[in-house]
């Protein structure tokens, strides 16, 4: 009995003891745990703060890149020493956000409350990269670094940002087609563009046939397949192919032209307009005015059958020479101007009072004359004309160029407020040397700008304007150069005629050809050749269309083969983003 009793105790006893070492054991381990999750809370902590204070530094370097984008594409200018300081005091303040009101921030050079900002030459004309590849820009590079810290915290963690941006100018004739208004390609015939493609809102395709993009195409909006809804009411296919060969992307930055905070399409018309009195060339609107970029002027008042015209030059000696009526007036041996015609233009049903400008006697002109070339170093390559007539209702301005085989040496930009018309082939020759087809190694720098714009073969006469469509066929005509003009836009079910009839014609052009290499762009909405394209055909009499050979004019890729005075928008191109080591007492070195 005393055996047993013993061996129970020593039972009890090392289950007691067994029981004190799993105890131990578990206190360890549960005081090992605590351990660990008070480390990890605490890298979770400051993990955390680490990532609070680098969105506030980047939220510090964003603030100063939206004020360098908005600058620029306003009409300022972001590079100069004074932007450049003011730029570097900007940080995000608790006016803007309570929460920064944590934050200190600074430029990693030891300088509190300051952003670092860095110009980083040369700004140069160069190949863009992200959505814009394939162009070419002239780009600014600015460095923004910013560092923050959180002061409510015992941790006291540092965090930089780092981030490289180009603010861009982009030549708008670089691209095949851009629009600033919404755009719509619906061809009914099987149609190719060649180069890139821009829309600074939606694109709009329900082909009737194969289309095909061979470069890339981005809108600021989306890229639909199917048509503008509450505008155009036509009855189309489905299933056409579209055919990317590039890339196509929605959500694009918006190509701005820097014409003020307004930006409208109503704004951008202006730049075609002449300036109202009082308006510095200087300003914002005055620097992109065509008006003010021209080497020649021709202005028209009075009435329409007896102006009163003067020629003088631009605004590079403040407009002070004025050329003598026996060197342009067409009725002398040389002279290029003639307003003395009319036609009917059956699409707006009125009679065009045009300014005929005789392109291949003002080369004449422009080569021999001693009067405008030392001022303006050579030969004519801007025209802006000025048309302040008063016409009847039933009439409507125009500008009118013809005779236009070859081109002043520099090439030759045509630019009005009214509408265009081009009259038979247009810069196909340079010399003995011409082109053909798609191919533009014999032409000058060209581009024709203005309402609308409206081509005519060789085979027009202005008698024939009036009859039938079947007594106004027309001839293969060939026309090299950049169309900027307005369009009227689908609105109440009538189409506007889209990319593929933005060229407005007023002959047969029945199994005829019309050859154009060039650029397509539209910035703003016609507002005198505002007939509504009401379609193709014999019964509505007004045109049928061209078999179209058309390209983008791949000389416009090289800065020096670009039209004079050829428009450009600005844009903001991000580069290298990256977080940095923090820096508070030294100069930062990426």
């Amino acid at each position: 009995m005393r055996t047993q009793s013993h061996r129970q105790a020593r039972q009890r006893g090392s289950t007691l003891v067994t029981i004190m070492i799993l105890g131990t054991i578990s206190l360890v381990a549960a005081g090992s745990l605590l351990a660990w999750t008070s480390t990890t809370n605490k890298l979770s902590d400051r993990n955390n703060e680490y990532y609070r204070a680098s969105a506030a530094a980047e939220a510090a370097t964003e603030k100063v890149i939206s004020k360098i984008a908005f600058d620029y594409r306003q009409g300022g200018e972001a590079l100069n020493s004074a932007n450049l300081s003011t730029y570097s005091t900007m940080v995000p303040t608790s006016a803007e956000n309570p929460i920064m009101a944590r934050y200190r921030f600074n430029d990693g050079q030891g300088n509190a409350g300051k952003t670092y900002v860095q110009w980083l030459p040369p700004s140069q004309y160069k190949d863009l990269s992200s959505q814009y590849k394939g162009l070419m820009g002239y780009a600014t590079s600015f460095r923004v670094v910013s560092n923050a810290r959180d002061t409510t915290t015992h941790w006291g963690i540092t965090a930089g940002v780092h981030q490289e941006v180009d603010v861009t100018t982009i030549p708008l004739f670089q691209f095949a087609i851009f629009y600033d208004l919404d755009m719509e390609i619906h061809p009914g015939a099987a149609m190719t563009v060649t180069g890139p493609v821009h829309g600074n809102y939606d694109i709009y395709m329900k082909p009737g046939a194969p289309l095909t993009f061979e470069g890339d195409v981005t809108a600021a909006g989306s890229i639909i397949t199917g048509q503008r809804l509450g505008g155009d009411c036509e009855s189309r296919p489905s299933g056409t192919t579209i055919t990317y060969n590039a890339a196509h992307d929605d959500t694009a930055n918006q190509l701005n032209m820097p014409v003020g905070t307004n930006g409208t399409a109503a704004a951008v018309r202006q730049v075609v307009e002449a300036p109202p009195a009082g308006e510095l060339p200087t300003s914002v609107m005055g620097k992109e005015r065509f008006y003010n970029k021209a080497d020649l002027i021709i202005e028209l008042k009075g009435s329409g059958t007896a102006p009163t015209v003067k020629v003088k030059s631009g605004l590079i000696n403040n407009f002070a020479t004025q050329v003598p009526p026996a060197q342009y007036v067409q009725t002398s041996k040389a002279g290029f101007l003639d307003y003395s015609k009319t036609f009917l233009n059956k699409r707006e049903g009125k009679t065009v009072r045009p300014i005929d400008i005789d392109v291949g006697r003002l080369k004449a002109w422009s080569e021999n004359n001693t009067l405008l070339r030392p001022i303006i170093g050579g030969d004519v390559a801007t025209i802006y004309v000025d048309d302040q007539r008063t016409l009847l209702a039933t009439e409507q301005k125009g500008v009118r160029v013809l005779n236009g085989d070859e081109l002043p040496s520099k090439g030759l930009t045509v630019v009005t407020a009214d509408p265009i018309y081009v009259w038979g082939d247009y810069n196909y020759k340079v010399g003995n040397q011409t082109s053909s087809g798609n191919n533009t190694t014999y032409t000058r720098p060209a581009a024709l700008i203005g309402d609308a714009i409206t081509i005519l073969s060789d085979k027009w006469t202005d008698a024939s304007a009036n009859g039938a469509l079947s007594s106004r066929e027309a001839h293969n005509t060939v026309v090299n150069a950049a169309f900027m003009a307005g369009i009227v836009q689908s609105a109440n079910c009538y189409y506007s005629g889209g990319v593929e009839n933005f060229p407005r014609f007023l002959e047969d052009w029945s199994n005829t050809k019309f050859t154009y290499n060039g650029s397509m762009v539209v910035l703003y909405e016609s507002t005198i050749a505002k007939g509504l394209w009401l379609g193709t055909g014999s019964t509505i009499g007004i045109y049928n269309p061209p078999v179209r050979d058309w390209a983008f004019d791949q000389n416009f890729r090289n800065l020096a083969k670009l039209p004079p005075s050829t428009p450009c928008a600005r844009t903001l191109i991000r580069g290298t983003y990256a977080q940095t080591r923090p820096d508070t007492t030294t100069t930062f070195t990426p």
